[in-house]
């Protein structure tokens, strides 16, 4: 019997290059990556300086109390042993290049860690960062739950840096810095050191900052102190109900905060909810089963009931569907995981801000957001206004161009599935015709949806297409002249032939030419009425193949 290899385990780890997006700078600094920065990182193990070098596959070791040449040894054995990576502290700056000689010999990733940062905040730094995959996973498919992805995209949304910490004040996750010199000593000292250093802490708590993030949602201002070296910042409290969990602050760089910056945070804060609440392993599996029931309520296969009761929701109250998708109608199901993340991220953050009942979900390859128990007052504008927000910021942050749809608002949950087809047909509409806007709804371009469902029952059924326009197009494709442009031109401008050929780049003699020659090749009568309002529609259709 011929033996057949194993499929190999699914990853579960993250990659080198996710792990170096979340900590980077101040941290850890890449020196040497010999196979390159997709290398999987799976867990993270201490090696202390009394034990004998050893590494386990895929780990990230840090080679505690090795300074500089010291290191050697670990790195020989990380190389050995199957690690991914092995990070260190350099006694002087010319130490790397020869660490990173033995690294490349060794097969292995070097990082060099920063001389003030503490060992245990890169080891909960990083175990953090590893441990919102799920499994069989790698880190380059994180949901909007992870914290260091929530924070970049809250920094771009602020246009500020962002730290995540605990009610204890230690840091869980913060922004990449583009400028080392935008960041204030508070934000240097507290990733460094694991916590807001003393006096500072100290000063917020005689201000009443503490006090007010216990007592409030709001966010909260705080000025800019010379003195301390700290710069205006904003903060807002993480809550789950009653209990607060954490905090996310803002600092402000070389530039002013953005206009809607306050909306944002409030946003990130509640997004930022969730995953503590997760990491706490409080609700895990309720959040699963919160998206499961989601997508099923959109899909149709599940009632409104499941999600009401599990949500504790007013299934009676109006509620509305929101639908994303950008480029070719499968960009998102073969975008990056990263790339889809993102969007994810800067859709949850907004949409939380706006309507704390949000719930995004991905189906079938687009974004959808479930707008639960909405106010009996609100409109379609109003919702077109959030979903243009959210497009723009897309544009603007991340260079995307995010197709928006407003689904209808229905009476009661029971009625999504309504909301989610008719946001469907919009996005349809937007990718198959094209329409000049990038949010709509249907009272919107409902003459653009209709004319794109016909092309669809057209390309579905080519036995109610007239096989005389079939034929010229036929005629085209084999390069022998542009007459079904022409005859579309023509019928799309009601006959005005200089306004046509104008649009075409051609004399008004080349374009009645080719209308004349295109009646006489297929025997069209373009004088009638039902001739040319059959032509305008199955001209439109897509080039076969």
């Amino acid at each position: 019997m011929d033996s057949v290899a194993a499929a190999p385990p699914p990853r579960t780890g993250i990659s080198l290059r996710q792990l170096l997006m979340s900590l980077g700078e101040p941290l850890v600094e890449l020196q040497a990556a010999p196979a390159g920065l997709d290398v999987e990182i799976r867990s993270v193990a201490l090696l202390d300086p009394e034990d004998p070098p050893a590494a386990r596959p895929g780990a990230l070791v840090l080679a505690i109390g090795a300074r500089g040449r010291a290191a050697f040894p670990a790195l020989r054995a990380g190389g050995r042993d199957g690690a991914a990576a092995v990070a260190v502290k350099l006694a002087a700056p010319g130490q790397a290049a020869a660490l990173s000689e033995t690294a490349v010999e060794a097969g292995v990733a070097l990082l060099s860690v920063r001389g003030e940062a503490r060992w245990e905040q890169v080891d909960a730094l990083a175990r953090a960062a590893l441990e919102d995959v799920p499994p069989g996973r790698n880190g380059e498919g994180r949901e909007e739950g992870d914290l260091f992805a929530l924070a970049q995209t809250t920094a771009v949304l602020t246009g500020g840096i962002v730290s995540i910490e605990d009610t204890a004040n230690r840091v869980l996750a913060y922004s990449r810095s583009t400028d080392s010199d935008e960041v204030d000593d508070l934000r240097r000292l507290s990733i460094l050191g694991w916590q807001g250093p003393e006096p500072y802490l100290a000063q917020l708590r005689k201000w009443g900052v503490f006090q007010r993030l216990r007592a409030s949602d709001e966010v909260i201002r705080i000025d800019s102190d010379p003195d301390l070296g700290i710069r205006r910042r904003l903060a807002v409290a993480i809550r789950s109900g009653e209990r607060q969990l954490g905090t996310i602050w803002v600092q402000e760089g070389s530039a002013a905060l953005s206009e809607h910056a306050d909306q944002a945070l409030l946003g990130a804060a509640r997004v930022a909810a969730l995953h503590l609440v997760r990491r706490r392993r409080e609700l895990s599996a309720d959040l699963m089963l919160t998206r499961t029931l989601a997508a099923g309520l959109l899909e149709g296969s599940t009632g409104p009931q499941p999600l009401a009761n599990h949500l504790g929701l007013d299934a009676a109250r109006p509620a509305a569907v929101l639908g994303f998708a950008y480029g070719a109608a499968e960009a998102i199901a073969s975008a990056s995981e990263l790339t889809r993340a993102e969007v994810s991220n800067l859709i949850s953050v907004h949409t939380a801000a706006r309507h704390r009942s949000a719930l995004v979900t991905q189906v079938e390859g687009r974004i959808y957001v479930l707008l639960p128990q909405l106010a009996r007052s609100i409109d379609l504008g109003t919702l077109r206004g959030w979903g243009q927000e959210i497009s723009e910021a897309a544009r603007r942050h991340l260079g995307l161009t995010l197709r928006g749809s407003v689904g209808c608002i229905v009476p009661g949950l029971g009625d999504v599935p309504e909301s989610r087809r008719e946001a469907d047909r919009i996005l349809d509409a937007m990718m198959r015709v094209g329409v000049a806007t990038t949010v709509a709804a249907l009272p919107d371009i409902q003459a653009e949806v209709l004319v794109s469902e016909l092309l669809a029952l057209l390309t579905a059924h080519p036995d109610l297409r007239d096989p005389r326009l079939t034929a010229l197009v036929t005629h085209d494709s084999r390069g022998q002249g542009r007459l079904a442009e022409s005859v579309l031109a023509y019928l799309n401008a009601f006959g005005d032939v200089r306004a046509a050929a104008a649009g075409l780049h051609v004399h008004p003699n080349t374009l009645r030419y080719r209308i004349r020659r295109a009646e006489e090749l297929t025997g069209l009568d373009l004088s009638r009425p039902d001739q040319r309002l059959l032509a305008m529609l199955q001209l439109r259709l897509p080039p076969a193949g």
